[in-house]
């Protein structure tokens, strides 16, 4: 769901892009059709499709590059959305901005119920610690 609505946004600012290049790509065209700036500034009047075509060319090779650096940019911003934050210090996760603890997060994010234990891994760094200063702590964790 939030994919979709992402995909949405970047559709409506790439949409909003393309309205205005092509409003200014159409403006291009009315002034060459209208005599647009020989009416407002008393111009003399030289109509030339070619100059219009220059400026449509340029524009959109503009639009095109501002269209890839646009979705370029979506796509990291996106990137780093998707992102969990975790403190570093006390390991609550933010969501929402609202920091709640791991297994609250779990639960109301997955409906996943947790529970704790060790990993074989961090039960082997135990061992360790505990050493042969107490033989019967050891029996207990295996």
């Amino acid at each position: 769901m939030l994919m979709k609505q992402t995909k949405k946004r970047w559709n409506s600012i790439l949409w909003v892009e393309a309205c205005g290049f092509s409003f200014l790509i159409g403006l291009c065209w009315l002034s060459e059709a209208t005599n647009f700036p020989h009416l407002i500034f008393n111009e003399p009047f030289v109509g030339s499709w070619h100059r219009a075509v220059i400026r449509t060319v340029v524009l959109s090779l503009v639009w095109a590059w501002v269209h890839v650096a646009t979705r370029r940019l979506l796509k990291r911003l996106y990137y780093l959305e998707n992102f969990l934050l975790i403190c570093s210090w006390c390991r609550k996760v933010c969501h929402q901005d609202e920091w709640l603890t791991m297994e609250k997060y779990f639960d109301s994010q997955f409906k996943m119920h947790t529970s704790h234990g060790m990993c074989p891994a961090c039960v082997k760094a135990e061992l360790n610690t505990i050493g042969d200063k107490k033989p019967d702590l050891r029996k207990s964790f295996l």
